[in-house]
C-alpha cells in the first residue's frame, strides 16, 4: 500500500469518489474470525493482502483496520487505510466514517478530525462524542464544551464524556453540576458515570455532594458493583470519613485488587501508615498480587515510617513483580530512600532509571534538597534544561524548597522569576512558601511580608507560620503577634502559632505574656503536639517521648543517657537551658532538656545498634538548638554517624560536624 497522493480534500470530493459497491456477499464467519485475528496481533499488511476480495465485497471490514492501525498508534497506516476507504467508494458511510473519525482523534491528529467531521453528510450522536473526546485528549477543554453545547441530543456517552474531562481537569464542580443536570433530564448513570463523578466528589473533598452521589447510585443498583463501590470508599477516605470507607470495603461480596488498592490508599492518604503495611501484608495472604497502584501507596507508607528495612524487601517485591520500570513506582522508591536517610540509595534508584521522566528528575531534586544539597539539586535542573526535559511545578517547588533549605536566597528568587518569565507556569502558594522561608531566615521580614500580602493565591495558615517562625528566629515579637494574629483569622485553634508565639516571649523571659498565651490555649482546649522520635530495629520500630517510661529497655536507657551526659561535658558540651521555655530552676531545665525524645532514641541506639551501623532516628518536630549541639557532641564522642530527620530537613552528624551547618 503506498502513501495517498491526493490531498485529504480532493480524496472527500465526489468527483473522485467511486460508486459504492456494498455487494450482498458477506464474509463468511471463518474468514472473519482469520481477519479480524491478524487485525488484533496488529499484521495488518498481511490482513489486508489476504483478504483484499473480501474487503472490497464487505467494505464494513475496514473497520477492523482503523481499530488496528489505533492499536499500533499507526497514523500513517490510517491514512492508507483511509484512501483505499475513499477508492472503494464508502467514504460517505456513516459507520466507516466514525471509525476514521476516531482514529484521527484518538491519534492526535485534531486538524484532520474537524475536516472530516465537518464534510461528514451525515453526523450523529457518535460523531459527536468521538470529537469531543478527540478534544479533551488535547487537553482543549472549551472546543469540547463548546461542541457538547451545540448538540441537540446527548446519550449517557456524551454525558459521561463531559463529566469525565471536567474531572480530569479538576473542575470538580462543574462536573458535579452538570451530573445533577443530566439526572434531573431522565439518563439515568452507569458505572463510567459514577466512577467520574465520585472522583470529583473526593477531588472537593466534598462528603456531602458524595453522599448525595451516593443514594443516587443507590437507587439506580449499583451498590453492589465492584468498580462503583471502590469510587465510593475512595471518595469517603479521600473525604476524612476513613470508616465508611473501610467499612464499604469490607461489606464487598468479593474484593478485588482495586478494591484492596482503594483502602490500603485511604489508609495513606489519612497518615495510617502502619495499618497501610498490615493491609498489605493481609492482602498479599488472601492470595492477591499487589500492582504498581499497590507499591506506590505502600512504598510512601514506609517513606512516613522511615522504615528503610520493609522499605528495601518492597524494593524486592516490585522487582520481582516487574514494576521496576514504572515512572510512579520508582518516584516513590527515589521518596522512600530520601526519607529513610539513605540519599545515596535515592541517587542509584535514580541513576538505574531505564527513562528520563519529569517526575524522576523532580523527586530526585526533593530528595537533594531534604538533605541540604542545594547545588546538587540545582546542578540536577541545570541537566534537565541541557536535556531539553520541560520542568513543572513540581520541578520548581522541589527546587524552591532545596534552595530554602541551604540558604541560597539569590538562586530562590531567581528560580520564582525563571518559572513565571520563561517557563510561564503560574506559582502556587506552596513555591511562595519556599520564598518567604527564604526571605524569613535572611532577617528580610519585611519584604517577606509584603509577598505574602501582594501575591495573587490567598495566603494560607502554612506561609504565615513560616513568617512567625523567622519571626521567632530574629527575635522579631511585635511583628511575631501581628501574625500570628492572621494564622488565628483562618484557625483559632491552631496549636502551632501559640506555640511560636509563647517560644518568642520565653525566648525574652516575658513569662506574664506567655503565661496569657498558654491560659488562651487552656481555654480553647488546644493542646501542643508532643515531641516523638523514633527508629527502626530489626523490623521493628521503637519510639520514645519524654515522660513515656512505657519502653521495656526504659530504665536501662536512662541509666545510659546520664553516664553518657556527663562524658559529654568533659568533651565541652554545656545544655542549652536556653531552650527551654518554661520558667524554671536551671537544674531543672537541665533535666527537662536530657530527656528530650531524640536523645533517649540515640541512647538506644547506641546500646542496641553495632559500631559502624549508621544510626537513623526520625522526628515529628523540628530538632531543638540544645539536642543539635549534643548530637554533634555524641557523633564525635562515639565516632558513629548520626542520621536524624526532623519536620524541615534532614541532618547528618559526623565527627561533631552536622550537614545542615547550623542553618535549619
Amino acid at each position: 500500500m503506498g502513501k495517498p497522493s491526493r490531498s485529504f480534500d480532493a480524496l472527500f470530493n465526489p468527483l473522485h469518489a467511486l460508486t459504492v459497491r456494498l455487494l450482498s456477499t458477506k464474509t463468511s464467519s471463518a474468514s472473519l474470525q482469520e481477519f479480524t485475528s491478524l487485525c488484533s496481533g496488529g499484521r495488518i499488511t498481511q490482513a489486508y493482502e489476504r483478504f483484499k476480495s473480501e474487503i472490497w465485497s464487505d467494505p464494513s471490514l475496514f473497520s477492523h483496520l482503523l481499530q488496528s492501525c489505533i492499536k499500533l498508534g499507526s497514523l500513517f497506516g490510517g491514512e492508507q487505510v483511509h484512501s483505499l476507504v475513499i477508492t472503494s467508494g464508502c467514504a460517505y458511510d456513516k459507520f466507516i466514517s466514525n471509525h476514521l473519525l476516531n482514529l484521527y482523534s484518538k491519534l492526535g491528529n485534531l486538524k484532520s478530525s474537524l475536516v472530516l467531521f465537518s464534510q461528514m453528510p451525515r453526523r450523529n450522536i457518535m460523531s459527536y462524542n468521538i470529537l469531543i473526546n478527540g478534544y479533551l485528549q488535547l487537553g482543549d477543554l472549551e472546543s469540547a464544551q463548546k461542541l457538547f453545547d451545540e448538540m441537540s441530543e446527548r446519550n449517557i456517552a456524551t454525558w459521561n464524556a463531559m463529566i469525565t474531562g471536567l474531572t480530569q481537569f479538576e473542575y470538580n464542580e462543574q462536573a458535579l453540576s452538570l451530573f445533577r443536570e443530566m439526572y434531573g433530564l431522565g439518563f439515568l448513570p452507569d458505572e463510567f458515570t459514577l466512577g467520574s463523578v465520585l472522583r470529583g466528589c473526593a477531588g472537593l473533598r466534598s462528603l456531602l455532594a458524595g453522599q448525595e452521589v451516593h443514594a443516587c447510585l443507590m437507587k439506580c443498583g449499583f451498590e453492589l458493583n465492584l468498580v462503583v463501590g471502590s469510587s465510593l470508599a475512595h471518595m469517603y477516605m479521600k473525604s476524612g470519613s476513613l470508616s465508611d470507607g473501610e467499612k464499604l470495603i469490607k461489606s464487598m461480596p468479593i474484593r478485588n485488587v482495586v478494591a484492596w488498592n482503594t483502602l490500603i490508599a485511604g489508609k495513606a492518604q489519612n497518615g495510617c501508615s502502619e495499618e497501610v503495611l498490615n493491609q498489605y501484608n493481609m492482602m498479599k495472604m488472601a492470595g492477591f498480587r499487589p500492582d504498581k497502584i499497590t507499591f506506590v501507596s505502600v512504598i510512601s507508607a514506609c517513606s512516613e515510617l522511615a522504615t528503610l528495612g520493609q522499605g528495601q524487601q518492597i524494593h524486592a517485591e516490585v522487582i520481582k513483580a516487574g514494576a521496576g520500570s514504572v515512572v510512579a513506582v520508582v518516584s516513590s522508591l527515589i521518596s522512600m530512600y530520601s526519607r529513610s536517610g539513605c540519599l545515596e540509595d535515592s541517587v542509584k534508584t535514580f541513576l538505574d532509571r531505564e527513562d528520563a521522566d519529569v517526575v524522576l528528575w523532580s523527586a530526585m531534586i526533593a530528595a537533594y534538597g531534604f538533605h541540604g544539597r542545594g547545588e546538587e539539586a540545582i546542578e540536577l535542573f541545570h541537566q534537565m534544561e541541557e536535556l531539553k526535559m520541560e520542568a513543572n511545578e513540581v520541578t520548581f517547588l522541589s527546587l524552591l524548597y532545596a534552595c530554602s533549605h541551604c540558604g541560597l536566597k539569590e538562586k530562590g528568587t531567581e528560580y520564582l522569576d525563571l518559572m513565571v518569565e520563561q517557563y510561564k507556569l503560574k506559582p502556587r502558594i506552596e513555591h511562595y512558601t519556599c520564598v518567604v522561608d527564604l526571605l524569613g531566615r535572611a532577617g528580610r521580614l519585611e519584604e517577606a511580608e509584603g509577598m505574602i500580602r501582594s501575591m495573587p493565591v490567598k495566603a494560607d495558615g502554612i506561609i504565615w507560620k513560616t513568617l512567625l517562625s523567622a519571626c521567632k528566629l530574629h527575635k522579631k515579637a511585635e511583628m511575631a503577634k501581628r501574625i500570628s494574629e492572621e494564622i488565628l483569622k483562618l484557625d483559632p485553634l491552631d496549636a502551632a502559632s501559640y506555640v511560636l508565639l509563647s517560644n518568642i516571649h520565653a525566648s525574652a523571659r516575658n513569662w506574664p505574656d506567655v503565661s496569657e498565651i498558654r491560659k488562651a490555649m487552656r481555654d480553647r482546649n488546644v493542646k501542643k503536639e508532643p515531641g516523638i522520635s523514633w527508629l527502626e530495629l530489626k523490623n521493628l520500630v521503637h519510639q520514645f517521648s519524654m515522660g513515656d517510661k512505657s519502653h521495656p529497655q526504659y530504665l536501662e536507657i536512662d541509666s545510659y543517657l546520664k553516664e553518657l551526659m556527663s562524658e559529654m561535658k568533659l568533651h565541652g558540651y554545656v545544655p542549652d537551658i536556653g531552650s527551654v521555655l518554661h520558667d524554671m530552676d536551671n537544674e531543672e531545665k537541665e533535666y527537662n532538656l536530657a530527656h528530650h525524645s531524640e536523645k533517649f532514641a540515640i541512647a538506644f541506639a547506641l546500646m542496641n545498634i553495632p559500631e559502624g551501623v549508621p544510626i537513623r532516628v526520625m522526628k515529628n518536630l523540628r530538632v531543638c538548638n540544645d539536642c543539635h549541639e549534643a548530637i554533634k557532641c555524641i557523633s564525635k564522642i562515639r565516632n558513629r554517624e548520626i542520621i536524624v530527620r526532623d519536620t524541615s530537613r534532614f541532618h547528618h552528624f559526623k565527627d561533631g560536624e552536622c550537614s545542615c551547618g547550623n542553618y535549619w
